[in-house]
């Protein structure tokens, strides 16, 4: 994995060093992290809410996860040669901007009631988050020794989690409790929430662009990505994190949806909207646990150990009806936890000058979050609800192979300068 430039002599003080000086910086980039946990996970409020608004199947209102996750696909790798090129904090800057503006373009779409003009609207907020993860994700990986990059990332992505537990209940409060105590739902109620969000994120690219980080070095990298692609465990990484951000999603996508139907729960989608941030916060849970875990298992068994509970909670959800099933559906959120930092430092370890290019393709996988969901309505179009969610459990399969030996550098070896 990439890291800044160390040196040889006096390695105990040097980590000392940096552990002193990598604080402050940890602690400001949580807020990028918790901040993009929040905007992504109010997508699920939206979803049951723009349903009945607009009248949609389960494949129309997922399209609001494909717009906002094609982001991903379309942005990260033209987002990663912006960031080689003005540095990792400008990058934010401009990526907390572009994502203000996709806020403020909620109010022509709610005007317009174009449900269209509202997925244009989170393609372009996905694009500034996007360029936010390219950013961060790679640089929080380099402030410190690659030994300990999973914990640091797993501890940033739990301020991630934070956010995520946070926007189901602001959106539920903001829109679906609002909904609940009036004969017509409006696209009117998202315009203010979105504006005051859009407002915050300018006042953070203000932060940014005035605060002092450390400038890591980057001078290293050489390479494509063709190059990168030679390596067995970054490709197959790539395909984990694609069926990763597919299935978390996915499932959280379609909680509320589920706890409303009559053979699970029959719950109003007001009331359902408490178990989605139980989903995200379980996550958050799950990620300090697993920060105080990975002192003594090692990361990819910790992925494999998770992604077979998922699956096996899964398999309740799809098979038993009531409590056991929403329970099961709802308890996923805290084997989550691990994934995706664990995956994204296991397909970059041992890239050398290769891990920026590396991490721009994970990066571009995030657009499982686009496709995935997408599969799964159709399915729950075509099958019904409950059975479409085989498609999130295969993909805890696969990420299970790669915890169990997929993750294994193999590759042609690095010229180390």
């Amino acid at each position: 994995m990439a890291q800044a430039p160390i040196a040889d002599t006096s390695a105990s003080a040097t980590d000392a060093h940096q552990n002193k000086n990598y604080l402050v910086p940890l602690i400001i980039l949580a807020t990028l992290f918790f901040m993009w946990g929040f905007l992504t996970s109010l997508n699920d409020i939206l979803i049951p809410y723009f349903k009945k608004l607009f009248e949609l199947n389960y494949t129309q209102a997922l399209l609001i996860q494909f717009c906002f996750f094609a982001a991903y696909g379309v942005c990260s790798i033209p987002s990663g040669t912006l960031v080689k090129r003005i540095g990792y904090q400008r990058g934010a800057v401009i990526g907390l901007t572009i994502a203000a503006v996709g806020c403020f373009l909620f109010v022509p779409a709610a005007n317009q009631l174009s449900y269209n003009l509202f997925l244009g609207a989170l393609f372009v907020l996905a694009a500034g988050i996007t360029l936010l993860q390219v950013s961060a994700n790679p640089y929080v990986a380099q402030l410190g020794p690659a030994a300990t990059a999973p914990r640091r990332l797993t501890l940033t992505q739990a301020f991630n989690s934070l956010g995520a537990f946070l926007g189901p209940k602001t959106g539920a409060v903001l829109l679906l409790g609002a909904a609940a105590t009036q004969l017509e739902m409006s696209a009117e109620a998202v315009k203010m929430p979105y504006v005051q969000l859009g407002v915050a994120l300018l006042v953070m690219a203000v932060v940014f662009f005035f605060i002092k980080l450390p400038k890591l070095n980057d001078d290293a990298e050489s390479g494509s990505y063709v190059d990168s692609l030679k390596y067995r465990h970054l490709v197959l990484g790539v395909i984990a994190i694609f069926v990763y951000v597919g299935a978390e999603v996915s499932i959280g996508s379609l909680i509320i949806n589920f706890m409303a139907d009559p053979l699970i729960a029959g719950m109003p989608e007001a009331e359902a909207a408490s178990f989605v941030s139980y989903y995200w916060g379980l996550a958050l849970i799950g990620r300090f646990v697993g920060v105080a875990l990975m002192f003594v298992i090692s990361g990819n068994r910790m992925l494999l150990i998770n992604a077979l509970c998922a699956v096996a909670l899964l398999v309740v959800a799809i098979t038993t009806e009531g409590q056991s099933a929403y329970i099961a559906l709802v308890a996923v959120g805290f084997f989550n936890s691990l994934m995706f930092p664990t995956i994204f430092s296991l397909a970059i370890a041992k890239l050398g000058p290769l891990a920026s290019r590396g991490s721009g393709l994970l990066c571009t996988a995030i657009i499982g979050g686009a496709l995935i969901p997408l599969a799964q309505g159709i399915v729950a179009d075509t099958s019904g609800l409950q059975i479409s969610f085989v498609i999130p459990a295969v993909c805890y399969l696969y990420i299970a192979f790669y915890g169990a030996t997929g993750w294994q550098p193999k590759g042609p070896a690095l010229e180390q300068g």
